[in-house]
């Protein structure tokens, strides 16, 4: 099955096409065609993981080029290895139960097939960045999921909120990827092939100069902060929950956000070979989280509350496989390899859980806000023990699956004492706003009444997918237990020179912190025996800066996206004023020469052409009466002409006779003759009078 594993990408591809084609007008048709595709591809993940279990992790790799030049060759192959084996699996399943549960949260929506489709695309893209075998073809499905992300995250494209949040999704990961592609571009140049065993190969021999490898290390980690939403390209991921909460879980889950960290994963050996590198990556992660986690304390909104939560649980992720390569880089082993990829795999669950439990409170509340919300656990029987399991799967308590990832990445943080600090403050944080969340929702009294009257369970289709990924999200990470571990670590990170085991110390640390947290919670919000209202009045400038979300999104309009419009403004009013005013001036002076032309071709050139037929014509008028036939006429008209010619050819004694004199004369002699042919009767009419006569 392992060779045929392409098949697992193409079948959501061709569920995307068969909607779009043939079945967008039959809604029932179209939800559970792409669910039978993605199941299908879930089952083939499962049977390929079994087949890489089986081969110890060993990978398998086909590929053909189809484009080859003299500096550099593209190829379009697969890669399965044990990472890529359990990517298949949890993103095939998490996107089978998002699908499933649409089915339900999604019903009344008058573009319902229109919402599969995009979520098949979706799972398409995902899917081949997974399998991809080289950074060429891992670039082109990174670019389709940033695509079908925008797709998604502005579903409800009516909403002004979902428009902006998906503009500002995609415009953000942009930046993060225009760092991705000079990496790329450097790959190309110093390396030579996109291939991943050819690149890193070539990295571990040393073929790439050291400074050049750690640029070429730090572009490429640009790609995974903009996707997986690290500082300070964070805040485009809380924004995206406006779109449908389906679409929050599959983003925050398994595939967009989880795309980045994969990247990382992927890419080790590049960070491996450069320790400074790496650690710039390890803080980036731990400032992520950090800051995360800070922000989610204080804020109303449920699925914001989550959407932090999720970029904190992604730094920490980076944060481990930063130090990974920061410690391999100088000779030392590490728990982080296996700790940040681990916490990959239980977080889809345990995350993909809170998402579509919230999207079930969402849809029986009808709010977000958990001000207005308040014992549901007495309402919601399936929806409200499916959140508290993956809040305590979250929060790394006993025996649930995030116990045991989160478990690993303090055990990679225990030589760096700073990092471990924060680790450590950064899980009590954790516990503290998750049991927060869940005291304010499924706790107590309602808040809201008339909310919590009308308050109901999800239909089946939702509750079934909830209780389903409760039970990933509790059992997941037993595959990390110490007696089973070194088996795991063994298969899933073949080659990496880490075998993981029991740290007992580190997890009652652990432990410890996340109880205190979930205890401070219960004392704040469930007891009341400490007020929030005068925790947030005693650190007011740290609780204004965490509910404001530290004003990044107002700094990022002060300093980038102000002067960028600003600049706009001033480029519109040079291009309305200079670059238009010389258009349309030319154009004036144009119309305005074209006239004169006019003018003058109408008044002068054609003027003078009429005014001489005109002379021409009144001239022709006089002496056509000149010509009347009448023979004594034209006897007294030869007459005239020989006295005028006389007169002027012999001057009288007695009269001195001028020019002007004599032209006066003539023309008095013309008229009179001319007055004398109209009078005089014309040869036809001197005939008809005759006849008349007779």
């Amino acid at each position: 099955m392992t060779k045929y594993s392409f098949i697992i990408a193409l079948l959501p591809l061709l569920s995307f096409l068969m909607i779009v084609f043939f079945m967008r007008w039959k809604e029932k048709l179209s939800a559970w065609f792409s669910i039978a595709m993605i199941l299908v591809s879930w089952v083939m993940s499962i049977i390929v993981l079994i087949e890489t279990i089986g081969n110890h992790g060993v990978p398998y790799e086909a590929f053909y080029e189809f484009l080859a030049f003299p500096q550099i060759t593209f190829q379009i192959g697969i890669l399965i290895d044990a990472l890529a084996a359990v990517m298949l699996v949890v993103v095939t399943t998490i996107g089978a139960s998002v699908e499933i549960y649409s089915v339900g949260y999604m019903k009344d929506d008058p573009r319902f097939s229109r919402f599969f489709a995009y979520l098949s695309l979706f799972l398409f893209s995902m899917l081949g960045l997974v399998l991809a075998n080289n950074f060429f073809m891992i670039f082109i499905f990174w670019e389709l999921v940033g695509l079908t992300s925008y797709l998604l995250i502005g579903f409800w494209f009516e909403k002004k909120s979902a428009a902006d949040a998906c503009k500002k999704a995609f415009i953000t990961t942009r930046i993060g990827d225009l760092g991705f592609m000079v990496g790329l571009f450097m790959l190309a140049f110093y390396v030579g092939t996109f291939n991943y065993g050819e690149v890193f190969d070539k990295v571990g021999a040393g073929l790439v100069p050291a400074g050049i490898l750690t640029a070429i290390a730090l572009f490429v980690f640009c790609g995974a902060v903009g996707k997986s939403a690290q500082f300070p390209l964070h805040v485009w991921l809380p924004d995206a929950m406006e779109g449908p909460t389906p679409v929050s879980a599959l983003i925050h889950a398994a595939t967009m956000v989880a795309a980045g960290v994969y990247l990382v994963a992927r890419s080790m050996a590049l960070f491996v070979g450069s320790a400074e590198a790496s650690l710039v990556v390890a803080c980036i992660g731990l400032i992520t989280s950090l800051l995360a986690a800070a922000i989610a304390i204080t804020q109303n909104d449920i699925k914001r509350v989550l959407a932090y939560s999720t970029v904190s649980q992604l730094g920490y992720m980076i944060m481990a496989l930063g130090l990974y390569g920061f410690d391999v880089a100088n000779g030392h082993h590490s728990p982080g390899f296996y700790a940040g990829t681990f916490h990959l795999m239980t977080h889809a669950f345990f995350k993909g859980l809170l998402f579509l439990a919230a999207g079930s409170v969402i849809h029986a509340v009808h709010t977000n806000n958990i001000q207005e919300m308040g014992g549901l656990l007495r309402k919601m029987k399936i929806t409200a023990p499916a959140f508290l399991i993956a809040s305590l799967s979250i929060s790394g308590i006993f025996p649930f699956s995030g116990f045991w990832s989160k478990d690993e990445i303090i055990a990679t943080t225990v030589s760096h004492p700073v990092f471990l600090v924060f680790t450590l403050l950064i899980a009590f944080m954790t516990a503290f706003y998750m049991w927060r969340l869940c005291f304010l929702t499924f706790f107590g009294e309602p808040r809201d009444k008339e909310r919590w009257d009308h308050a109901h369970e999800s239909p089946r289709s939702m509750s079934w997918t909830l209780a389903f990924l409760a039970v990933m999200a509790t059992f997941a990470g037993w595959v990390g237990l110490p007696w089973l571990s070194h088996g795991f670590a063994g298969f899933v990170y073949h080659g990496q020179p880490y075998h993981p085991h029991a740290s007992w110390l580190m997890m009652i640390i652990s432990s410890i912190v996340a109880v205190s947290g979930i205890v401070l919670a219960y004392l704040v919000y469930y007891k009341r025996a400490i007020s929030a209202d005068m925790l947030a009045n005693k650190f007011r400038l740290l609780y204004k800066l965490s509910f404001n979300k530290f004003y990044f999104d107002e700094i990022y309009h002060i300093i980038l996206l102000n002067p960028i419009l600003a600049f706009c403004r001033w480029m519109w009013k040079f291009d309305a004023g200079i670059i238009d005013g010389l258009v349309n001036g030319t154009a004036w002076l144009t119309i305005a020469w074209a006239n004169v032309k006019q003018w003058f071709d109408v008044w002068i050139v054609d003027g003078a052409v009429n005014g001489s037929g005109w002379v021409v014509r009144q001239v022709g008028e006089g002496l056509r009466y000149l010509q009347n036939g009448a023979v004594q006429f034209y006897a007294l008209f030869i007459l005239t002409m020989i006295v005028l010619f006389g007169l002027w050819k012999f001057e009288f004694t007695f009269i001195s006779v001028n020019w002007p004199t004599m032209t006066i004369i003539f023309v008095v002699g013309v008229t009179v003759l001319a007055i004398l042919s109209r009078l005089a009767p014309s040869e036809a009419e001197a005939d008809g009078d005759t006849k008349q006569e007779n």
